[in-house]
């Protein structure tokens, strides 16, 4: 293993714009849900299954956006720079499409989907009111995801700060006003999340078509200029981005029975799990920009020809994300209390919702670690790999869940520790993927 002349400060370059909007999104996830948890236990557990099944439809898009990073990350190290402009033009020929299928689809099934898998009557309404105004931002944040594609894969994040930073500030605003029925605008209740989400998502793509017209310097990418229709690299794009739109769709998917077994376990329970996953995302917020850093930096060695330096800046990049990652689990592990009473003002709900938060540190502490080595996999270009290792690992994590509440009937608290199965069988099957040493000389 060569040594990477690649330096914490360049990775923490790439990360940390990344990190700051993640922050700026899950101060978003986190109003949203204290918003919720005030209007009621019901509500709340509603914005949770609807909104899992949303994010479960946007992660095609989502794997979409990160097969085609992966992508300008390899051109970017060739110095092929023409190249990456058609490779964006050519991902919105395949996502605009997509939206709208998707799009009719959520329209006129997913009444009936939610009807036959949510058993409570009042979470099942909630959460198509919560649906039904949601699914116009399919749209917004599909191309959204095409533009974070193209500036990630160059390296150049700091606009992902300004983009979703807006985003939050405008949901949250609209939050307050459309939930409750404050600043004149009607009350809607958990239907005035979903609007307002959708009219932030709607802001962030006005901003970075603004950004990018005006701003930053497209000429050497030769973007958006649609000249041809070229079906090799068409056919190239999604080769590289299907096997991660099936890998984040399915790890969406799995949140979404995760919520839906819980549910069954009662609305209480629905309710913790709603607050938990909200304080888990919150934990993990230092990981998705070392995460993202990993695709690009990793696919950009490879296509400078120095793939000798890849394991050792894997490993440079974990220590970064552990350390980001741990210093979020310090607080929560010290101050629990103040962390959960953001979500409810349920003194009873706060003190069932405890123990399930010190399960929580510990599965983000393993996972920022191990994710680090699971996205290297795909920074590879190896994403039919790396969509086999998450089928084989999602697999055991469902058995696991399903066992513990159908069968086990085990307490909440025990259901959670199925984060430490995902966290610990995802890292081993990456890392030792990575040492074998059989994604040499992958193309894209």
């Amino acid at each position: 293993m060569f040594k990477t002349d690649i330096k914490y400060r360049d990775i923490w370059k790439i990360a940390y714009p990344i990190i700051l909007g993640s922050i700026a999104q899950n101060l978003l996830n986190i109003t949203d849900t204290a918003f919720l948890g005030r209007v009621g236990e019901v509500e709340l557990g509603a914005g949770a299954i609807g909104g899992i099944y949303y994010f479960a439809i946007i992660m095609l898009g989502w794997g979409f956006g990160i097969g085609t990073q992966i992508i300008v990350a390899r051109r970017n190290g060739e110095e092929d720079f023409t190249s990456i402009g058609k490779t964006i033009d050519h991902g919105l020929y395949f996502l605009v499409p997509l939206a709208v299928l998707l799009f009719g689809f959520m329209r006129f099934f997913s009444h009936d989907m939610l009807g036959m898998i949510v058993e409570s009557q009042e979470v099942g309404n909630a959460t198509r009111s919560y649906i039904d105004y949601r699914v116009f931002g399919l749209f917004f944040a599909y191309i959204n995801f095409l533009f974070r594609a193209f500036y990630v894969g160059l390296g150049k994040t700091r606009v992902i700060t300004y983009s979703t930073t807006l985003l939050a500030v405008i949901n949250g605003i609209l939050d307050y006003g459309l939930i409750f029925g404050n600043f004149g605008l009607p009350k809607m209740g958990i239907a005035g999340a979903a609007l307002a989400s959708v009219i932030a998502e709607a802001s962030a793509l006005i901003f970075f078509i603004v950004y990018t017209r005006f701003v930053f310097p497209t000429k050497p990418y030769q973007l958006f200029r649609f000249n041809h229709f070229d079906k090799q690299l068409y056919t190239r794009i999604i080769k590289v981005s299907l096997p991660m739109m099936g890998q984040n769709f399915l790890s969406l998917a799995t949140w979404m029975v995760f919520f839906i077994l819980v549910e069954k376990m009662g609305e209480r329970e629905l309710a913790i799990s709603n607050i938990v996953r909200s304080f888990y995302f919150v934990l993990m917020m230092p990981m998705w920009g070392f995460a993202s850093a990993t695709n690009t930096l990793v696919s950009f060695l490879i296509g400078a020809k120095r793939e000798n330096e890849v394991l050792s800046l894997v490993y440079k990049v974990m220590v970064l994300c552990l350390s980001g990652v741990g210093f979020m689990v310090l607080f929560g592990s010290i101050f629990p209390h103040i962390a959960v009473r953001i979500y409810t003002n349920d003194l009873s709900l706060v003190e069932a919702t405890l123990p399930v938060v010190y399960i929580v540190n510990v599965a983000a502490l393993m996972l920022s670690a191990n994710f680090i080595f699971f996205n290297a996999v795909s920074g590879t270009g190896k994403t039919n790999v790396s969509f086999l290792l998450e089928v084989v690992t999602l697999t055991i994590y469902l058995s696991y869940i399903w066992y513990t509440i159908m069968v086990y009937q085990g307490s909440i608290s025990l259901v959670w520790t199925s984060e430490w199965v995902y966290a610990g069988l995802l890292g081993s099957l990456s890392f030792l993927y990575l040492k074998s040493g059989k994604w040499r000389g992958s193309e894209v």
